[in-house]
């Protein structure tokens, strides 16, 4: 049964991309904005790209 499990991801909330931003403007790294937003990192590396957001180790 567990073969078939598919992750589904949640969709972005305006309050969290307004976090996302704020965080990001103040120097946070990935790993704390992730920690942060309750967000695996690759999903706000990707939203960050998606948005053209800077984060710190995206520079």
């Amino acid at each position: 049964m567990a073969e078939n499990f598919t992750r589904h991801r949640q969709p972005w909330k305006s309050e969290e991309l307004a976090k996302l931003k704020t965080l990001a403007a103040k120097g946070m790294g990935v790993k704390a904005i992730a920690k942060a937003l309750t967000r695996s990192e690759e999903s706000v590396q990707d939203r960050a790209k998606a948005d053209g957001i800077k984060i710190a180790k995206l520079r």
